[in-house]
């Protein structure tokens, strides 16, 4: 595990758009004020959008197994709650 380096109060105002860049591009950061930790910088993490094949699969081998007989009965269930007219209620 890497250690985050730290940068000082003084640094984040003085060298702000090259530690946002930086955070940007991934890294972070341990602010410091009087030596002392006071808070992180850290990247947002972003939402994939696509996944591709190879991750969809390597993710579904540790998926838990269904049991499709049960899934079909809770899908029936569900679906036979309302067949009535949803504005007569």
């Amino acid at each position: 595990m890497s250690v985050q380096p730290e940068i000082t109060q003084r640094d984040l105002r003085n060298r702000s758009r090259e530690i946002m860049d930086a955070i940007q591009g991934g890294q972070s950061f341990t602010v410091t004020r009087d030596g002392h930790p006071i808070g992180e910088l850290i990247p947002l993490r972003r939402r994939r959008r696509f996944v591709s094949r190879q991750d969809f699969v390597a993710m579904s081998r540790t998926a838990p197994a269904i049991d499709l007989d049960a899934f079909r009965a809770d899908q029936d269930a569900m679906a036979d709650l309302y067949l009535d007219d949803p504005y007569a209620r």
